[in-house]
């Protein structure tokens, strides 16, 4: 791959800035195509990404994205172009932004919305420290959807701080554009005279008291014409320069509005830019919600190399319409992910009864505390780690009032290439800390039909139902009112997991029997409240026990399983614990994160024969 760090982009010309342009996207979409990853936005976000590698030294100045998946192009250009055909493997480029990788990474970014205070953090230090550089936020419309966004902007604008905020608008219309007006005033502030004669007229007005008279009311005047003609308003009353909105896809332009950012406005700026999520690849443009994560494709015609079976997400969409065919009071949320949480066909079926909060959590559990309390039926479908947002929620509004709010935890364990921001690894510990909170962790796609129908029909208060990504394994079972399962019979050692990691599990059982060694196998159907009673009669007959589960060590199930043991006077001669450990787990594909956590069925065995001193 052609290395794109021996370039020197403060010298390029634009057209040569251009040509550049077009050959990072080819490498994305050879690499993207082998490995998959986040193609459409990283696409979108090219010119940009070159312009301000034009007009700052970022291993100085500090860029912040929001989110990171927009930054292949930046990770070409700082010295990873030679190892990235390993994108998103382990001990691969990461997929997102990680300051341990390169000094121009100035801060990890895998969630939404975080970045302007992140920016602002970085501006302030720099004030108080009495030190030189630039801070600039990259942010997508999308993340605006997040109230920490607005968080930030408020207190941003109001910072005094030169900080720089790129919204990069690639979808969603934030307020109607003016056109032609916009457009004029964004090309006249460029302009070298323009610029020079503000200078220049502040200077003058500042000189005297009646100068400065005459400079705050013409300012007052023309920012209400600017207030009754520009969409930008709402950035102003911030406290914002507001420049745009422009071409995100000019390169030319984009550098020029870059330095004048840089050196003609003092204090926080927007720059407001307008981009086509998947520019320069006709199916990515066409679908950007499909090649936003995507597997590997082909090139030429955009189809997925391997096409996707069912898988958890899919099989919980299908199973929440059919409930929601025969009760009336379903309604299923989702914050920004519903396609990925398999909501489509539930959007379909019943776009009343379908709700997408954007990236914002927090509401996402409020609002269905709040439809809940009225009689409704709530599924939140999200993701693990996003869950976490809406922790205080679930305590305060969903918790107090045992309100019956269902959780659909999809992405829980390890999700493979996003690595340590997307992980599902502590859910456990978190929800089971939520009194009243039921959670269920199915093993196939018929526990979770069945788990599901049970939480929306049967349940009275909050229940969470945790799946993993992708599809199920050869473990086949049904649920049973969340009785702890004995799926197989042995008298040497306990063996206690739960969800997806009951398929190493048992993989790691038939290959001790076929050593001698007699492995009982318990699969919890329900983690909290626990039904502990067939494990703690299986560990007085064993003294051995081990507990596999895709977990954080701090909160999981085997320290509970240890406490519940010391409880009953249950003598143990070995206790051996596999999780993901105290620590975050890097990226790569599931098989091998399962390796390295010591998860998969061969790991599980030699613990196990080490615990038996074979």
């Amino acid at each position: 791959m052609e290395s794109f760090d021996q370039l020197d982009l403060k010298t390029i010309d634009d057209q040569q800035a251009a040509d550049l342009c077009d050959r990072l996207r080819g490498a994305i979409l050879g690499t993207v195509s082998r490995t998959g990853g986040h193609l459409a936005s990283s696409l979108g976000t090219v010119e940009i990404t070159v312009a301000i590698h034009r007009v700052f030294d970022l291993t100085r100045d500090r860029l912040v994205f929001d989110v990171g998946h927009q930054c292949y192009s930046h990770k070409l250009l700082t010295g990873r172009a030679p190892r990235f055909d390993t994108l998103r493997s382990l001990g691969g480029v990461a997929g997102y932004p990680k300051p341990e990788e390169s000094v121009t990474d100035a801060f990890i970014a895998g969630h939404a919305s975080n970045a302007v205070s992140v920016a602002l953090g970085m501006a302030r230090a720099r004030t108080l420290q009495n030190k030189n550089y630039h801070v600039l936020a990259l942010l997508g419309d999308g993340a605006l959807t997040g109230g920490l966004a607005y968080e930030g902007l408020s207190n941003a604008g109001q910072s005094g701080e030169k900080l720089l905020v790129i919204l990069n608008d690639n979808g969603m219309s934030i307020t109607q554009n003016v056109g032609g007006m916009s457009r004029y005033l964004a090309r006249q502030r460029l302009r070298s005279q323009y610029l020079s004669f503000k200078k220049g007229y502040r200077r003058v007005m500042d000189a005297t008291f009646v100068g400065r008279k005459l400079y705050k009311f013409n300012h007052r005047v023309k920012t209400a014409i600017k207030d009754a003609l520009l969409p930008c308003s709402m950035f102003e009353n911030m406290g914002f320069t507001y420049l745009g909105p422009v071409d995100g896809h000019n390169v030319k332009l984009l550098t020029r509005l870059l330095r004048y950012a840089r050196d003609g406005v003092e204090g926080p700026v927007l720059l407001h830019i307008k981009t086509v999520k998947g520019k320069g690849f006709p199916p990515a443009e066409a679908a950007p919600d499909r090649f936003h994560g995507v597997g590997p494709f082909d090139l030429a015609t955009g189809e997925l190399t391997a096409p996707a079976g069912p898988s958890y997400s899919s099989v919980f969409g299908q199973a929440l319409t059919e409930l929601a065919r025969k009760d009336r009071r379903v309604c299923a949320i989702t914050a920004a992910m519903r396609s990925g949480t398999g909501l489509d066909g539930f959007a379909q079926a019943f776009p009343q009864r379908f709700f997408d909060v954007g990236i914002a959590e927090g509401h996402g559990v409020s609002m269905a505390a709040g439809m809940a309390q009225q009689g409704l039926v709530p599924v939140f479908a999200v993701y693990s780690s996003f869950l976490q947002r809406g922790y205080d929620m679930l305590l305060h509004d969903v918790a107090i009032s045992r309100l019956h709010v269902v959780l659909a935890v999809d992405r829980a364990g390890l999700v493979g290439e996003d690595g340590e921001t997307h992980h599902g690894v502590f859910d456990v510990a978190y929800l089971s800390s939520v009194p009243g909170m039921t959670v269920l962790a199915p093993g196939c796609f018929r526990e979770l039909r069945d788990m599901l129908a049970w939480a929306v029909e049967r349940c009275t208060g909050p229940v969470a139902v945790r799946y993993p990504r992708g599809g199920e394994g050869d473990y086949r079972g049904a649920f049973d009112g969340g009785k702890t399962l004995r799926l197989r019979e042995g008298k040497d050692v306990t063996l206690v997991t739960y969800g997806d990691t009951v398929n190493p599990v048992l993989e790691a059982e038939r290959a001790l029997r076929a050593q001698g060694v007699e492995a009982e196998v318990f699969k919890l159907q329900c983690v909290r409240p626990a039904d502990w009673a067939p494990v703690l009669a299986s560990v007085r007959k064993t003294g051995r026990v081990l507990v596999a589960e895709e977990c954080a060590a701090q909160g999981c199930v085997g320290r509970e399983l240890a406490a519940q043991l010391a409880l009953a006077g249950v003598e143990v001669r070995s206790l051996t614990l596999c999780n993901t450990g105290e620590g975050f787990v890097t990226h790569g594909s599931v098989r091998d994160l399962r390796r390295l956590c010591g998860l998969d069925g061969a790991t599980i065995e030699t613990r196990v024969r080490e615990a038996m001193g074979r």
